[in-house]
């Protein structure tokens, strides 16, 4: 069973492990061999990976799967641990009315200077 789980960049990732090791430890449908995987996977743009790697009997595999999310984010924060969000930051720029015109102004007059003929009526 492959799960990754993600947190924010200002975690311990030290104690994440530890949280992600502790519920491996106490879940008796893992198997103990072959030895289940923790390990920081990548470092992504708005969050720290790690893989939560463990291999399971077919027949837990779709409960555990669910289990283990979920056990996963309450762990989380109890401890504090964060999971973030993508987020983007967005910056507005107002031009005054006089410089948008101005523009507008600068490029019909490049506009008639290639094509003077374009603005007479036919």
């Amino acid at each position: 069973m492959d799960l990754v789980a993600g947190v924010s960049y200002g975690d311990d990732i030290k104690k994440v492990k530890e949280i992600l090791q502790d519920i491996l430890d106490k879940e008796p449908r893992i198997l103990k061999d072959p030895t289940p995987t923790i390990g920081l996977m990548e470092m992504a743009n708005s969050s720290i990976n790690f893989a939560f790697r463990a291999w399971v009997k077919v027949e837990d595999y779709r409960d555990l799967f669910f289990e283990l999310r979920e056990q996963i984010k309450i762990r989380f924060d109890e401890a504090g641990v964060t999971i973030p969000f993508p987020q983007g930051d967005v910056h507005l720029f107002q031009e005054s009315p006089r410089d948008s015109s101005n523009e507008l102004m600068a490029l019909l007059s490049s506009a008639w200077r290639k094509n003077p003929r374009a603005s007479q009526p036919t």
